[in-house]
């Protein structure tokens, strides 16, 4: 887990792009980080969370911060800036905190640090 976290924490630090690779739509099982999906960056697995999904009593449905990223796919290529990397006891791999994807050009999210999310 440590050489996996070492080898991104340049691009973490000065929140540069990353390339990676979907593996998998789900996160491993008894996962508590929220809505994520696991990737691959230069031959390294990584959890992508993005937190819970949160539930807009309005339009009594999910909130639609996390929409552009529920139509990915296995094996999807995207481009991943993230301002931090954590690693858990609980989990075998590395935690990517997703704040900015980006397919074939096409922003999918880009955390707002402006809304007070209670954190």
């Amino acid at each position: 887990i440590q050489t996996s976290y070492d080898k991104i924490s340049k691009e973490i630090k000065a929140f540069t792009n990353m390339e990676a690779v979907v593996t998998s739509l789900s996160l491993p099982s008894g996962s508590r980080l929220g809505f994520g999906v696991m990737v691959r960056i230069n031959g390294d697995d990584y959890i992508l969370a993005f937190g819970p999904e949160k539930y807009d009593k309005n339009s009594f449905n999910f909130s639609k911060d996390f929409e552009q990223l529920h139509s990915l796919k296995v094996n999807d290529k995207i481009i991943i800036r993230s301002h931090s990397v954590s690693k858990a006891p609980k989990y075998s791999y590395p935690i990517i905190s997703g704040d900015y994807i980006e397919q074939n050009g096409k922003v999918l999210f880009k955390r707002d640090f402006s809304k007070n999310d209670g954190c």
